[in-house]
């Protein structure tokens, strides 16, 4: 089977599953009702904190724009306001960087004294929680477009908080199912020394048990950042023999650093795909997505920005678009209004998927397809066709609401 007609068989059981058509390549533009034009006038600002990405010392072909995420805000606002001139309603964005020494919470508190009440945050998990709880009773509705860990959707959830990142464990089954509909079960796992690296390890661990995938071999990456290092040295031969005497299908890396992950491929002694955080990896976005619409979201995104659209835009854009349809949808920009309806099941967000996507309400994770694509092609689109729920297919990726730790 190819990778082409898994995407194609993979959207057809989203799309019948949860919207009951079978037109995949309809355009998911921002669009104002009839009845969203009787809404009344509205001017909401939302706040997005951020820390820029440093330039690197030396050429980095990778090395992430200046502007990621805040591009994808604008491009947000932009879209909201488009709806918002037949609903009356405006939007503006307040973008705050957090320089060196300037604190998230200092910047939460000076946006909501300001009256903002949707904050947008490209922030790691900590940092995320320390907003959640500086802004707590305060109306403030919350959105991580950043962090991944699954403890923010577990014992460190908090009621005001919406994740737009899919967690590691959405991540890591997306791979896992796709990986037992190739019949490739055994997983020869390669951890990193960084913490989220391990996080990672974690979450695959678990998504390898919850679709009888077998771990056969799991080694430490010892060599260092090699995928980053100029020339040869005698590390890199000591790591071209790494992968001797493993048996297994498929090598799994664990570098959310990008540190060493991009050596692996092609490297191994044996001729093995490479998965995980590099090789083949899932992905909210990537410029191959054209589908649901997606093709003129990157067109327009590289009109704005003068760059392909990232992981990171899309996320940042979604949770911006998610104040801005729910507003359409209530026909009110009311924090008060908005707030639980994010959580509701009758809210719903366009997001050139092919379905629409919906907040969990048991831990706000924003439900969504996660695309599973190598660097220069998507190969299919988790949940895969096969594997069902009683409620959405898409609540097979990631924590299930029997086994979740999440208590608001």
């Amino acid at each position: 089977m190819n990778a082409s007609l898994l995407s194609r068989s993979a959207a057809l059981v989203l799309t019948l599953g949860l919207g009951g058509t079978a037109s995949l390549a309809v355009a998911q533009e921002p669009a104002a009702s009839a009845q969203a034009a009787e809404a009344a006038p509205g001017d909401t600002h939302i706040g997005l904190i951020y820390r820029p990405e440093i330039a690197p010392s030396s050429y980095d072909a990778e090395a992430a724009p200046e502007d990621e995420g805040v591009a994808g805000a604008r491009m947000a606002v932009k879209d909201n306001n488009t709806t918002g001139r037949f609903t009356k309603q405006t939007y503006a964005l307040d973008e705050v960087a957090l320089t060196e020494g300037k604190s998230a919470v200092d910047a939460a508190r000076d946006l909501v004294g300001k009256g903002i009440r949707y904050l947008v945050l490209a922030l790691p998990a900590d940092e995320v929680l320390a907003v959640a709880d500086a802004v707590k009773g305060e109306g403030v509705t919350v959105f991580n477009t950043a962090a991944p860990d699954d403890r923010l959707r577990g014992a460190d959830c908090r009621k005001n908080v919406f994740h737009v990142i899919p967690s590691r464990a959405m991540q890591t089954d997306a791979l896992a199912q796709f990986f037992t509909l190739m019949r490739w079960r055994k997983m020869f796992l390669i951890v990193g020394p960084n913490d989220n690296d391990k996080l990672y390890a974690d979450a695959f661990r678990a998504s390898a048990k919850k679709f009888s995938l077998k771990i056969t071999a799991e080694k430490p990456w010892t060599f260092g950042p090699l995928a980053k290092a100029r020339g040869d040295t005698p590390t890199r031969s000591e790591a071209m023999v790494f992968t001797r005497g493993v048996d297994y299908d498929l090598a799994i890396v664990a570098d959310e650093a990008n540190d060493w992950g991009d050596y692996v491929p092609f490297r191994t002694v044996d001729p093995r795909p490479v998965a995980g955080t590099q090789g083949l990896i899932a992905a909210t976005w990537h410029p191959t997505l054209e589908t649901w619409g997606a093709a003129q979201a990157q067109n327009r995104f590289r009109r704005l920005a003068g760059r392909l659209m990232r992981p990171l835009d899309y996320q940042v854009w979604a949770a911006v678009r998610s104040v801005g349809e729910a507003a359409t949808q209530k026909k009110t920009a009311d924090p008060a209004v908005l707030a639980p309806y994010f959580a509701d099941p009758a809210f719903s967000l366009p997001a050139y998927k092919g379905v629409s996507l919906t907040y969990r309400p048991w831990d706000h994770q924003l439900r969504q397809p996660i695309i599973v694509v190598q660097p220069k092609a998507m190969v299919t689109v988790a949940p895969e066709q096969g594997f069902t729920h009683q409620r959405t297919p898409l609540d097979t990726l990631g924590v299930d609401l029997p086994e979740t730790a999440c208590r608001f």
